[in-house]
């Protein structure tokens, strides 16, 4: 625990929403969510006028859309969000070399090692010019927390939450942790919770004075002692410049174990969930996927697969996963599952759909194989230009016009494909509706969220500038989101 709160943490708010309202004008300060939009699609990320209807990450996309159907339900860009988090980072590392990254939108900062003197005024002088950076680099807004600790950090990042700042002064530690539920500290999972509940032990200050000596009898040497020391304030982890994870895993211990098959695949399913949203919080794919299973008698195995390619596709991790669940005998007793993906890589959007890719691509072979067999020799240069375009335009992607110049789209279906005309500098634009094989619709790519910004490169001007910025007086601009065509 360090005499000063020099330990900063970051968290963006509402990142993946936030950065699809600051690229999209007509979105501004209405709900929107993102993720996955499938009938098994998961939130990854809702604004905070999503969050009024009481959507959460990690909901399914479908209870989503009941709580609030006039919401926008978009594909999530990470091209753009890493383009966002890349200039954040920077600002990161002109504060001090020791940043450790926890995802696109998260970071630790240790502001000693940057040379901050450490007094309170001043940790908080730097605080409030970094929110000020972001906002003037990003467009997007972030909330800081300021301890002498990690765990402290975080807590009063998430305190300040939206946009503002929190500095918690060494010497408080006990008194802020004392009434929060024990959840609030690292590595106290559902399993834990429920462990210290039968306890009677339901807070931080309940924890702490249940002596180290209990909580080791609870939850082993190495898990009590850790879980007291942090429930009395105490944290000395170092903040770390490097953290190139091998893997991403969660898992779950039951207090009583799993017999039945259909419930150990549930959970294994569940599992599998979670370590994809954990997986694209990280902003990386994953290659091989790997189960776990503690049987009743504590004997542990693990079964793994690897995939043709990295992807974070929910469906294709749940499949791979229940594939693998299929060659472990559980009919003893299931005490511990676990989901992980390991052989990371860097996130391409593309394996966001891998799954949908793959029957896409086998349908176009077949498409083109009878094109080409119908076509008279030399005539196929229309049939490759066709088979650039998507097949599927799904909502919230980039696309760019050759008359109308850079939109999103807004929905699709029944052979065409609604597009609003705007970009993060314009007003709110017109929307138009053409067929899903109009040869003047391409994909595009995302636009800098910020005119000239750090993320813009050579040039502030999208390749095609939009012919209409505005409605034409009369014109029906699709103020609800989805209105021509459901996004759905």
């Amino acid at each position: 625990m360090r005499p000063a709160p020099t330990i900063l943490h970051l968290d963006m708010d509402a990142f993946f929403a936030a950065a699809e309202q600051a690229a999209k004008p007509s979105l501004r300060g209405k709900p929107v969510v993102v993720g996955g939009i499938g009938p098994r699609g998961v939130v990854s990320t809702a604004s905070y006028e999503a969050r009024v209807f009481g959507i959460r990450s990690a909901m399914p996309t479908a209870q989503a859309r009941r709580l609030c159907p006039n919401a926008a339900y978009l594909t999530p860009r990470f091209t753009l969000y890493r383009q966002v988090s890349e200039v954040v980072m920077e600002l990161l590392h002109a504060l001090s070399p020791l940043v450790e990254p926890l995802s696109l939108d998260e970071a630790f900062v240790d502001l000693e090692a940057g040379g901050v003197p450490p007094e309170t005024a001043a940790v908080r002088g730097v605080g409030e010019q970094l929110r000020r950076d972001i906002r003037s680099a990003t467009g997007l807004t972030g909330s800081v927390g300021l301890a002498g600790a990690k765990l402290l950090a975080k807590i009063a990042s998430e305190a300040a939450k939206p946009d503002g700042l929190v500095v918690i002064e060494p010497g408080t530690e006990r008194e802020l942790l004392g009434p929060m539920t024990v959840r609030t500290l690292p590595g106290v999972g559902p399993a834990t919770a429920e462990t210290l509940r039968r306890a009677g032990i339901h807070t931080v200050a309940e924890t702490a004075e249940a002596g180290e000596a209990e909580l080791v009898r609870l939850l082993g040497k190495a898990h009590g002692a850790g879980l007291y020391a942090m429930a009395l304030g105490r944290d000395d982890r170092p903040v770390v410049a490097e953290r190139d994870a091998k893997s991403i895993s969660v898992e779950d211990t039951f207090e009583v174990d799993l017999t039945d098959r259909t419930r150990v695949r549930s959970e294994v399913l569940r599992l599998a969930d979670r370590c994809v949203q954990r997986l694209r919080a990280a902003g990386r794919s994953g290659r091989t996927v790997v189960i776990k299973v503690r049987n009743y008698d504590f004997s542990t195995l693990t079964r793994s697969e690897t995939l043709r390619g990295p992807t974070d596709d929910p469906a294709v991790i749940r499949e791979a996963a229940a594939r693998l669940l299929e060659m472990v005998d559980t009919t003893g007793g299931v005490r511990l599952l676990g989901v992980g993906v390991s052989g990371l890589a860097d996130f391409t959007q593309e394996d966001l759909f891998a799954q949908v890719a793959t029957e896409r691509e086998a349908e176009e072979s077949a498409k083109a194989a009878a094109a080409a067999a119908a076509e008279p020799a030399g005539g196929t240069e229309p049939h490759e230009a066709e088979e650039e375009r998507p097949r599927r335009w799904h909502p919230g992607l980039d696309v760019v016009h050759e008359e109308f110049g850079a939109g999103w789209v807004q929905g699709s279906g029944v052979g065409r494909v609604t597009v609003r005309f705007e970009t993060p500098w314009s007003a709110p634009g017109r929307v138009r509706t053409f067929a899903v094989e109009d040869p003047a619709l391409r994909p595009g790519e995302p636009l800098p969220l910020v005119r000239g910004g750090p993320a813009d490169g050579q040039s502030s001007e999208p390749a095609i500038l939009p012919k209409f910025l505005s409605p034409e007086p009369g014109e029906d601009t699709g103020s609800e989101v989805g209105e021509e065509i459901s996004s759905r």
